[in-house]
């Protein structure tokens, strides 16, 4: 029975007061932008608060200070490298960490990382933790061994039920060992109250938005599974005027794909209606920005961090109905979901969404924000992750102790964050 996690984690913070702090490592590829990397980014943050020790190790990236400024130590390796020399080297450079900072639990966020990961933890007193972020694809026998190596931790990490399915029917993974915990957005960040004005002037200025008009925004890298064509197919059947589209990601390795989808615009006749834009630091007021959110992911989505962040600002969301996606939008009452690739199914929506009133756009802004509140935040997520980590500590304590029934009770009422 796969066990989703509660909100509060009160085992962990009873173990950083009863007994040594614990030491937790997570290891990533690489810290730049990414859902993976906010994620790292959010509990190595709560591993400090909850008065544990928190270790990173990548190979280095934009948001290496975001370790470092909340408490944690970054270390640098090329745990990005799948050259399998490279690989092998990290296991004994993994393995002395583990041993020279007393590393408790060792999480591998990534395959890559998890080879070297799951040899190094060997040997040593460390508990192992894998997580999984997304449906990788499964065809060919090396593919499914390069894969494998996220499913060998003694506790799975899946970010959506979505995921843990995978899992099982693609890895036999048992279902003992899976713990589902959900990715969540930073309320404090996305939320409606915390844009100020001239943050929307700014940018609207910046992306030259028309005044007046509708805007439908698609956040996300410029990759062909994303769905750009499929909504601007959707687009030349809507019945709406005065529309405007924001292409919101980076076009980095996918340069071709951009001059494509350029083309594609143009010859559809809304080379005036639609706008690719590389980069934002300023997501939640791009939300703020739209009228309404779509995420048309044409392959399933292990999670999609967008619809919860864009339900969390308020603001109507459509997805296509697959994947991890399923999983956070409320059908109907939040957003939309509908069947990827039907394009007339996309525009339909896409017209109920903009022809929402203003009662109806507050009365969904309500929803999908007290939604994502009780579901789907970071407190929650940090929580859950530190629970498991706590499950194992646990486990590894009752090994060597006789009797450790008190551990739990600890810091019951202590919520992380």
């Amino acid at each position: 029975m796969i066990r989703t996690a509660d909100v509060v984690s009160a085992a962990f913070c009873g173990f950083a007061e009863s007994v040594r702090a614990p030491v937790i490592m997570q290891i990533l590829p690489a810290l730049n932008a990414g859902g993976v990397e906010q994620g790292v980014i959010d509990l190595n943050a709560a591993i400090v608060r909850s008065g544990g020790h928190s270790i990173v190790v990548s190979s280095g990236g934009a948001r290496v200070r975001e370790i470092t400024k909340a408490g944690g130590v970054h270390i640098v390796l090329p745990v990005d490298s799948k050259n399998p020399l490279v690989i092998a080297d990290n296991i004994g450079r993994l393995r002395k960490i583990i041993r020279n900072y007393n590393v408790d639990v060792v999480h591998a966020c990534s395959r890559a990382p998890a080879w070297s990961a799951g040899r190094a933890v060997q040997g040593t007193p460390a508990k192992y933790v894998t997580s999984i972020h997304s449906a990788h694809k499964t065809g060919g026998a090396l593919k499914m061994l390069y894969n494998s190596s996220i499913t060998k931790g003694e506790r799975v990490i899946a970010v959506s039920h979505f995921l843990a399915d995978y899992l099982e029917k693609n890895y036999q993974v048992s279902p003992e060992k899976i713990r589902v915990v959900h990715r969540g957005a930073a309320i404090e960040k996305f939320h409606p109250n915390a844009v100020t004005p001239d943050r929307l002037i700014k940018l609207a200025q910046q992306w030259r938005v028309p005044d007046g008009a509708s805007v439908i925004m698609l956040p996300a890298r410029l990759s062909r599974i994303k769905g750009h064509m499929f909504l601007i197919d959707a687009m030349q059947r809507l019945q709406q005027k005065d529309i405007f589209c924001l292409f919101v990601g980076s076009d980095i390795g996918n340069v071709h794909y951009r001059k494509e989808l350029e083309a594609y615009i143009e010859s559809s006749g809304l080379g005036g209606a639609v706008r690719i834009v590389n980069h934002c630091d300023d997501m939640p007021a791009a939300y703020m920005l739209s009228t309404v959110v779509v995420s048309p992911s044409l392959v399933p989505e292990g999670f999609g961090r967008i619809p919860i962040e864009a339900q969390a600002m308020g603001r109507p969301v459509i997805a296509t109905d697959h994947g991890g996606t399923r999983e956070t939008i409320l059908r109907d009452e939040t957003g939309w979901l509908v069947t990827p690739g039907d394009v007339q199914g996309l525009a339909s929506a896409l017209n109920e969404a903009l022809s929402l009133d203003a009662r109806q756009r507050a009365m969904l802004a309500t929803r999908a924000m007290s939604h994502i509140g009780t579901h789907f935040t970071n407190e929650k997520m940090c929580a859950g992750t530190l629970d498991v980590y706590a499950e194992l500590l646990e486990s590894a304590r009752q090994r060597a102790l006789p009797s450790n029934d008190g551990l739990r009770a600890i810091g019951r009422n202590r919520i992380v964050g």
